[in-house]
């Protein structure tokens, strides 16, 4: 991934709004919060892109996937769903989930909205 192109285009698009990467040294996932669930917790908007993310859960949040850019393989508990541009996908509460793309951009809504505290790391074999 080329994260300082990733970085940049992300910062014109969306001015001001948090940018995370999964690895300050080599990101394989980096995400920007575009409207963040401490505006408002019953919802949250992501744009994150993606080359491989970590599997994780979540206790509360039901999570739509939408692919804008590229294609994007995601396991939802051990299967495989290959979505193309504009395909989409609901992740439900306590689904194990984790994507691998090719700088692949999607937009994450989640309901409510994201939180540190209701995202849990998993490990699966991948």
């Amino acid at each position: 991934m080329n994260a300082k192109k990733v970085v940049e285009e992300l910062e014109k698009k969306y001015p001001d709004k948090k940018i995370i990467k999964n690895d300050d040294d080599n990101p394989t996932e980096i995400l920007c919060e575009v409207d963040p669930s401490t505006n408002h917790p019953e919802h949250g908007l992501a744009v994150a892109v993606i080359d491989k993310s970590q599997p994780h859960t979540h206790k509360k949040s039901k999570e739509t996937y939408k692919v804008t850019k590229g294609k994007l393989a995601l396991f939802v508990d051990g299967k495989k769903h290959e979505l193309g541009e504009g395909e989409k996908l609901v992740i439900e509460p306590g689904q194990i989930h984790w994507a691998k793309g090719d700088e692949t951009w999607i937009e994450c809504y989640s309901e409510p909205g994201w939180t540190f505290k209701d995202h849990i790391s998993k490990e699966v074999n991948s």
